[in-house]
C-alpha cells in the first residue's frame, strides 16, 4: 500500500475513550498490542485513555507522526516514566533539551555521527565480530544475543575513544550496558538491575571526561578529535557541560549503539524461520541486505511507543491541544499500520526493494526530520550496522541453531526471544 492510503483528518474534534477507567494494568498485560486492539475495537487511529491516572491521547499512522514530530511542538520533559527517562535519558541530556539549545545539541550528535562515522563504526564492528567468531568455535555453543552486545560495545568505545581496559573491563561495561536496555521498559528487579548497573557506567565515564579535561588541550574545531573528546570540550554559552552531563552524553552515542544487538537478535531470528533468503543474500542480490534490515526493524518489536508534552498549543483533527496535555505515539502499530503496509504481520523482505519510506511511516526510531526534532540521530549508523551484522550471519558463517524457546512475548518492554537466540558449531563461511 501506499502511504496515500492512510485516512484523512476526521472532522470532528473529538477522540473515543478507551473502556478501562484507567489503562494501566491493560498496557502491561497486552504490552505492544495495548495500541492495536483498541485502534481497532474502537474503529480509530486516536484514542483518549489514561495512563498512571493521567490523561493522554494515544494515536498511531502517518498523520499522527507528522503532528507529533512537529518541530518544537512537544517537550519529552516530564512525559516518560521517570523509569524509563532513568535509564535511557538522563538529566540535562539532548532528549530532555528544547528550542534552540536542543537543535544546537542535536547538531553535535549528527555531526559525530555523520556518514564517515558510520562507516568507522562498521569497520571496527566487522573486526571485532571477525575476532569474536573464532572464539565462538572454539566455544562451541553461545548466546548470539550476549555476544553480540559485546561485539557492540567493543567497537562502539573504540570508536568513541573511550578506553575498556581489558577483557574483563570490556565484558563488564557490555552488561552494564545491556542492563540498561533490557530493563528500560520494566518495573521491578529487571529495572533496578539496569539503574544499578548505569551507575558503573556513568562513574567509568565521568573518569573519564575529568581526564581528557586534565590533559592537553581539547580540539576545538568541529572535524578533530574523538567522539569521546568533543563531547568533553563542547561548549553551551561559553561553558563546558557539567562533567555529568557530558558523560550522559557519551552513554548517549554508546547505549543506543549496543541496543542494535536487539534488531541482530531478531534478524538472526528471521534468517533462521524465513531460509528463503538466504541465496539471494548471498548472492548479493542488490537492494536485498538494506530491504531485509529495513523489515526487521518493521516487523520486530522493539521502542514500543514515545511521548511528549505540548509545548505549544495547536490544532488537529479540530481538538485544541493546551499546553502540557500528554500524547503517545505507538510505534509498533504505525510500523504495522494496515493503511500503510500490506500484510504487515507477515515479514516479507521484498516491501521495501520497490519503496523508500517516508520519514513518517517507517518508524521504528521516531519520525520526521533529523535537526529539529527528537528523532534518533543514529538512526544511519544503526542500520549500517545492522546490515553488516545480516551479512555476518548470511554470508560470512556458518552455524546450527539447535532447539530452543525461541517465541517472544509481546508483553515484555523490550521485547527479545526467550532464549537470546542459541547457536553451535560456529565456523566460517564457505559463500
Amino acid at each position: 500500500m501506499s502511504p496515500a492510503a492512510d485516512t484523512a483528518p476526521r472532522p470532528e474534534g473529538g477522540f473515543p475513550e478507551a473502556p478501562e477507567r484507567d489503562s494501566t494494568l491493560a498496557l502491561l498485560g497486552e504490552g505492544y498490542q495495548f495500541g492495536r486492539n483498541r485502534f481497532q475495537s474502537l474503529g480509530t487511529d486516536a484514542f483518549r485513555c489514561r495512563l498512571g491516572l493521567a490523561p493522554v491521547l494515544y494515536t498511531h499512522g502517518a498523520d499522527a507522526a507528522r503532528m507529533f514530530y512537529h518541530p518544537g511542538r512537544f517537550t519529552r520533559r516530564g512525559a516518560l516514566p521517570p523509569t524509563a527517562v532513568a535509564l535511557l535519558q538522563g538529566r540535562g541530556s539532548v532528549q530532555q533539551l528544547d528550542g534552540g539549545t536542543h537543535e544546537r545539541r542535536k547538531a553535535l550528535f549528527l555531526e559525530l555521527l555523520d556518514p564517515a562515522a558510520a562507516t568507522r563504526l562498521v569497520e571496527l564492528f566487522n573486526r571485532e565480530w571477525e575476532r569474536a567468531r573464532a572464539d565462538w568455535h572454539r566455544r562451541g555453543r553461545i548466546t548470539l544475543h550476549t555476544e553480540v552486545e559485546r561485539v557492540l560495545t567493543r567497537a562502539a568505545a573504540c570508536w568513541a575513544g573511550v578506553p575498556l581496559g581489558d577483557d574483563r573491563g570490556a565484558d563488564l561495561r557490555a552488561r552494564e550496558i545491556g542492563a540498561m536496555i533490557d530493563g528500560a521498559g520494566a518495573y521491578g528487579p529487571r529495572w533496578l538491575r539496569g539503574w544499578w548497573r548505569r551507575g558503573g557506567t556513568e562513574h567509568w565515564l565521568r573518569s573519564h571526561v575529568r581526564q581528557l579535561r586534565s590533559g592537553p588541550p581539547l580540539p576545538q574545531s568541529d572535524d578533530a578529535g574523538s567522539p569521546a573528546a568533543r563531547v568533553a570540550s563542547y561548549r553551551e554559552e561559553g561553558r563546558l557541560l557539567p562533567v555529568q552531563v557530558a558523560a550522559t552524553e557519551l552513554l548517549n552515542l554508546l547505549r543506543p549503539t549496543v541496543a542494535v544487538g536487539r534488531w541482530v537478535t531478531f534478524a538472526a531470528l528471521a534468517l533462521h524461520r524465513h531460509p528463503h533468503y538466504l541465496p539471494r543474500l548471498r548472492a548479493r542480490e542488490p537492494g536485498m541486505l538494506q530491504s531485509f534490515a529495513q523489515e526487521v526493524r518493521r516487523f520486530h518489536p522493539f521502542f514500543p511507543a514515545i511521548a511528549g508534552r505540548v509545548r505549544e498549543p495547536f490544532d488537529w483533527r479540530g481538538h485544541r491541544f493546551a499546553q502540557g496535555d500528554r500524547v503517545m505515539l505507538d510505534l509498533y502499530a504505525t510500523n504495522h499500520d494496515p493503511r500503510l503496509w500490506e500484510h504487515p504481520d507477515r515479514f516479507d523482505a521484498d516491501r521495501f526493494l520497490a519503496r523508500t519510506p517516508s520519514p513518517y511511516d517507517l518508524v521504528p526510531q521516531g519520525a520526521g526530520e533529523y535537526p529539529r526534532t527528537h528523532r534518533c540521530p543514529g538512526e544511519n549508523p544503526s542500520i549500517a550496522l545492522l546490515m553488516s551484522a545480516i551479512d555476518q550471519l548470511a554470508t560470512r558463517m556458518e552455524y546450527h541453531v539447535p532447539e530452543q524457546d525461541l517465541h517472544y512475548r509481546l508483553d515484555r518492554f523490550p521485547a527479545i526471544p526467550g532464549s537470546r537466540f542459541v547457536i553451535e558449531d560456529v565456523r566460517p563461511g564457505s559463500h
